[in-house]
């Protein structure tokens, strides 16, 4: 790791350090014990549930250049004492970032940041070695060890950036200093903590904070809030959507039901200050993934190729070898039944969404839908919206489970009185399962992560 010496990090962190070879280079950075490898620094944070110094002799044992505590650690320890792990932890992925000279694209939004990140990361494989964020590890811990995981052998990086307070997303972008942005839209999560819409594109946009001076910042045009944007370090958005008014969009779309979309990508008029090359062009891609929000990451990950020099060839080969990752609209095909497994996590409109995904199996549509958290004072409203647009959907078996669903399950009840049901747990579920699956159903399954709704997956698998 460049520049990465103890000493060097323990002035980024203003850590006092013992024991230490000052001018060793680490090779890595965890903060799992684990994970510690021969002359790795591990950072021992005090979670919840687990205090990292209890595994200091361990990760010495296994190797490791040094470790990062706020507790003196017995015997004769090589470490660097800081009043906070976790702040020395950003300092240090700060300090790192300022050593690299690579593009980095920071990807927020309420919804679909791993999905974007995912095809905006397989449009760039075709033609540079790319690393990304692992899963979603989006978080004041994930980000910035995301950051020093990149290597001199990578040419981008795509990071997802997630938050629920205020001022989260401006200690991630600190971090970061993207020189591309990615929004994908403004949604109904995190209610609790952002209080309303304007609460989290305000929030989002803290990301503006840190961006580089010439850096480009990419919109969905079609979002009511972010189409407000006009401006970002006096530059003009380059918007995507379906509608005709943005600078990058999609029309002659093609629905494969489950198996994905074709489109026609068009680079507009309105694109030709950010590409005067190519305004005015149109290329046909192939998006493998279902749903119409699918087409939207495929003109995220056009702009952001475009942006970095990539040939229209190139975007929609990446387009086309895009792949699913669990829990997010993963088609899992099993022997008599088809299971959307997008079970990672959930808000209204991730939920509207995939009830749109169901509804263009050509089977029985059965959708088990559970609690959303973080709604804040109006979750059952929020709930109850979800049951009466699945019925509206023509979803033909609504199985709602758990102890918010219930407003879901009785606002359905409202509109049809026929094939709802509703558990208060997975076990309900489980006990009465052989009366809610039949042979040939589509099944979506989908929650809050904190539900564990894998589990759900897992039986009917």
């Amino acid at each position: 790791m460049k520049q990465m010496t103890l000493s060097n990090i323990a002035k980024a962190i203003g850590g006092e350090m013992h024991n230490c070879q000052e001018s060793l280079e680490i090779q890595g950075v965890v903060t799992d014990s684990r994970q510690v490898e021969e002359n790795f620094l591990f950072l021992a944070i005090k979670g919840e549930r687990v205090d990292g110094h209890k595994f200091i002799p361990q990760v010495i044992e296994a190797g490791a250049a040094a470790v990062v505590c706020e507790v003196i650690p017995e015997g004769n320890v090589p470490y660097i004492l800081v009043n906070d792990v976790l702040a020395a932890l950003r300092d240090m992925a700060e300090f790192y970032r300022n050593t690299l000279d690579i593009p980095l694209i920071g990807i927020t939004g309420s919804v679909g940041k791993t999905s974007t990140k995912e095809c905006i990361a397989s449009v760039l494989a075709q033609k540079y070695n790319v690393h990304k964020t692992e899963g979603n590890f989006n978080n004041e811990i994930g980000v910035p060890l995301t950051l020093l995981k990149i290597r001199d052998h990578h040419e981008v990086a795509v990071l997802e950036m997630g938050i629920n307070h205020f001022g989260e997303m401006h200690r991630l972008s600190k971090m970061v200093k993207p020189d591309i942005v990615v929004m994908t839209n403004i949604g109904q999560c995190h209610l609790e903590f952002l209080g309303s819409r304007d609460g989290i594109l305000q929030a989002k946009s803290e990301i503006f904070d840190y961006l580089q001076e010439d850096g480009t910042v990419i919109l969905n045009g079609d979002d009511d809030k972010l189409s407000t944007i006009e401006h970002v370090n006096k530059k003009t958005p380059v918007m995507f959507g379906i509608g005709q008014k943005n600078a990058l969009y999609a029309d002659e779309l093609t629905s494969k039901g489950l198996f994905g979309t074709q489109m026609k990508i068009h680079v507009s008029r309105e694109a030709e200050t950010e590409f005067p090359e190519l305004y005015e062009e149109a290329f046909y891609a192939d998006m493998p993934l279902p749903g119409e929000h699918m087409v939207y990451n495929a003109l995220a990950a056009t702009a952001v190729g475009l942006t970095l020099g990539l040939t229209t060839e190139e975007i929609a080969a990446g387009i086309e070898v895009v792949q699913p990752t669990g829990g997010r609209s993963n088609i899992i095909k099993c022997a008599d039944k088809v299971l959307i497994d997008d079970c990672y996590n959930a808000n209204p409109v991730s939920m509207c969404a995939a009830i749109d995904l169901l509804a263009l199996a050509d089977t029985r549509k059965v959708a088990i839908l559970g609690d959303m958290y973080e709604l804040g004072e109006d979750e059952l409203r929020l709930h109850a919206n979800v049951g009466r647009y699945a019925v509206e959907k023509g979803i033909d078996v609504l199985v709602c489970v758990g102890e918010m669903s219930k407003a879901m399950a009785e606002e359905a009840l409202k509109v049809r009185d026929e094939a709802i049901k509703y558990y208060s747990s997975k076990q309900e579920l489980f006990a009465d399962i052989q009366n809610v699956i039949e042979a040939g159903d589509t099944i979506l399954i989908k929650a809050s992560h904190g539900m564990g709704f894998a589990e759900i997956v897992e039986k009917l698998k």
